[in-house]
């Protein structure tokens, strides 16, 4: 039986030590905030907001929301950025994506608007480049493939010298997941839908980390014993039970059941790395706080 990598476990350190972080930055009068840029009220913008905000009460991080109309025009979201740039009160900015419809023709120009110093889950080419670089001072990596970093780091899973494999090569996960494990040491493939025999490659690694986000994709002929495998995708499965006692309920891109009688240890979904992301989100905005701070 595979060890179960639990968010939880790794959530609960993390806000520990990020609420004597923000205890310790109040006494010098410093109070990190992390302000919401929404455009419109997108359902899912709105539950991520939620659930990022009572986060951000459990460890001490004061939230602020500017919220613009679903078809405000081009100059009114750089001005709300301009502004959210100026503000010192402001730490870190997350603003909400995909942009609408009518605002996708200049996504390049609204992301890179926003101070790097405040961009929290990599929005600008300047982060992004950081992470590429191996740089913390460019700005934050993206809050997902962190939280995989930082399950590897809980629990002791040293990459050096490994045979690390990334299924996807999407700029919000597949790519700076691998270069972050090239950071750790690890020797990198990266798979995707043009590669020949992905079961092949993925059944050699020590570390597995799947991002493809399709139900199902990872089976037993992807894995072998003694591999670690980090499931960051969550796909709606139509026939898994739920807790209601009916059918459908969130899953990963691996088939479980065959999946970890055979590995050594796996992250399951839901509680997993997706419970790790948004406390990943509060330790960048502790951050950026504690460098506006010259901490």
């Amino acid at each position: 039986m595979a060890k179960l990598l639990l968010g939880k476990e790794v959530t609960d350190a993390m806000n520990s030590e990020l609420s004597q972080r923000t205890a310790a930055l109040r006494e010098k009068g410093v109070e990190p905030t992390l302000a919401f840029l929404r455009i419109g009220e997108d359902p899912s913008d709105l539950s991520y907001e939620k659930g990022a905000t009572k986060r951000a009460e459990l460890v001490g991080v004061r939230t602020v929301k500017r919220v613009l109309p679903a078809d405000a025009p081009l100059e009114q979201v750089l001005s709300a950025i301009d502004e959210l740039n100026a503000d010192e009160t402001v730490h870190g900015v997350l603003m909400f994506r995909p942009l609408p419809k009518h605002l996708k023709a200049y996504n390049d120009l609204i992301c890179n608007r926003l101070d790097p110093k405040k961009d929290v889950d990599c929005m600008t080419d300047l982060s992004n480049a950081g992470v590429f670089e191996g740089r913390s001072d460019l700005g934050f990596a993206p809050c997902t493939p962190q939280a995989c970093m930082e399950i590897l780091d809980y629990y002791g899973i040293d990459c050096k010298g490994k045979n690390a494999v990334v299924i996807g090569r999407s700029l919000v996960v597949g790519k700076p997941a691998a270069m972050m494990l090239m950071g750790k040491n690890a020797t990198v493939t990266v798979c995707h839908t043009r590669t020949v025999n992905t079961a092949a490659i993925a059944s050699k690694a020590d570390i597995l980390v799947t991002s493809a986000g399709v139900l199902g994709s990872l089976t037993k002929d992807f894995v072998k014993p003694g591999q670690v495998v980090i499931d960051v995708s969550i796909n709606w499965d139509e026939n898994k039970p739920n807790s209601k006692g009916g059918k459908g309920a969130i899953a990963g891109d691996a088939v479980f059941e065959e999946v970890e009688p055979i590995v050594a240890a796996i992250t399951p979904v839901p509680g997993g790395v997706g419970s790790v992301t948004t406390s990943v989100l509060m330790k960048h905005v502790v951050v950026a706080a504690e460098r506006a701070a010259g901490c």
